[in-house]
């Protein structure tokens, strides 16, 4: 991170160390404890293979990029991970707005401050995450001294020890059985990648084409983001809008957050198929973990319902209002829906007609094929078949 030299748009050492700084201690373990806690993650993860593999007959296409690293982290281990796959994915949009940046008068001097503003915001951002992030399986993950990284730019898996620590004892299920149920998910999501070539970088084009239609011009952005404040708050309302108190009419979404109001119309559309690809592999990995679970996890009903209940209740107030600001009710939403989707196809063609939506990127499913999976049924299973 610091081998780049000059000011940057964002200082990413500034990020790692505000996170730091901010982040939360986890759960107190012994030294002990905390030896015998990475070893089982890290037995639970390599059984989990099998068992992910055959419940949804998915094989890795490269044995090579198949062996990934699995890393099991503490916090500030997860947020370094983080900012390593950041850079790599907004080093186009940077770039951008740096050349920008250096045709304005006192660019430079801008750019050092602004590189240190953001960089503290994006610090602050990985800090509150850092503590509720229980694994992750990095798609686009640089390989480091630190860091390794799976064979020809393949991912990682990480799993983050204090995290699942906090949340099983917070729970109060069987800590071993949440470990492995946890394990389950996640390597749903590394065998989706290994098994799926294509699938990293259609993904990879897809974000990217999402920032080529970033709007730079500071006054136009600032005039959305003032838009979108007065949205939020009530203080303009749209067109067609009843005016308040007015109930929100059953099956219409939710007023977006503050990050989807800011965005152009252009990135809305690609969010839109974004939005419906993260519904699926979330949805699928939520289906695999509680299909393979009743054979290996005894107490997965349990581990399921209080699971849930945390994930719709949240933490606290604060919590779901930074949730809620940032997108990431949409996120818990993406479960949801994208088990639904699952579910209902897999019932409908069984796991082999399912599977069909791994061919290519026109297999994929719509935003609105993810809310009625009979469309993309009919879609892709044609009554020739």
């Amino acid at each position: 991170m610091t081998s780049l030299g000059g000011a940057q748009m964002v200082d990413w050492n500034l990020a790692v160390a505000t996170a730091a700084r901010l982040g939360r201690p986890g759960p107190e373990v012994s030294r002990e404890e905390a030896r015998g806690i990475v070893a089982e993650l890290r037995r639970h993860a390599k059984v989990s293979e099998e068992h992910v593999r055959g419940f949804t007959r998915l094989a890795p296409a490269n044995p090579e990029v198949a062996d990934t690293p699995v890393l099991v982290v503490d916090r500030p281990g997860w947020v370094r991970a983080n900012v390593a796959g950041f850079r790599e994915l907004l080093s186009p949009l940077l770039s951008k707005v740096e050349e920008r940046r250096t045709g304005m008068p006192g660019g430079a001097v801008l750019g050092a401050v602004g590189g240190k503003v953001t960089g503290v915001e994006v610090g602050m951002l990985l800090s509150f995450l850092s503590s509720r992030v229980l694994g992750q399986y990095e798609t686009f993950a640089p390989a480091g001294r630190d860091l390794p990284g799976g064979a020809d730019g393949g991912g990682r898996l990480l799993l983050v020890a204090p995290n699942i620590v906090h949340v099983e004892r917070e729970l109060e299920v069987d800590p071993h059985d949440f470990r492995l149920w946890v394990c389950l998910h996640e390597e749903t999501h590394r065998t989706q990648f290994t098994a799926v070539p294509w699938l990293r970088d259609h993904l990879r084009m897809e974000i990217q084409s999402f920032m080529e239609q970033t709007d730079i011009d500071p006054s136009t952005l600032l005039e959305r983001l003032r838009e979108a404040v007065q949205s939020l708050s009530g203080g303009k309302p749209g067109e067609g809008q009843e005016g308040e108190g007015a109930e929100q009419p059953e099956g219409e979404e939710e007023r977006p957050s503050l990050v989807e109001l800011v965005q152009t119309p252009a990135q809305r559309e690609v969010l839109g198929r974004l939005t419906a690809v993260m519904s699926l592999l979330e949805g699928h990995a939520d289906y695999v973990m509680d299909g393979v679970g009743p054979q290996v996890v005894p107490t997965v009903t349990e581990i399921r319902e209080k699971f849930q209940k945390r994930r719709a209740t949240g933490a606290g107030r604060l919590d779901l209002a930074l949730r809620k600001l940032l997108g990431l009710d949409a996120k818990l939403r993406q479960y949801r829906d994208g088990e639904r989707f699952v579910r209902t196809v897999v019932d409908e063609v069984g796991m082999e007609g399912f599977n069909r939506v791994w061919t290519s990127p026109n297999t994929l499913p719509t935003k609105a094929e993810i809310a009625k999976p009979a469309e993309w049924i009919a879609r892709v299973h044609r009554k020739t078949d």
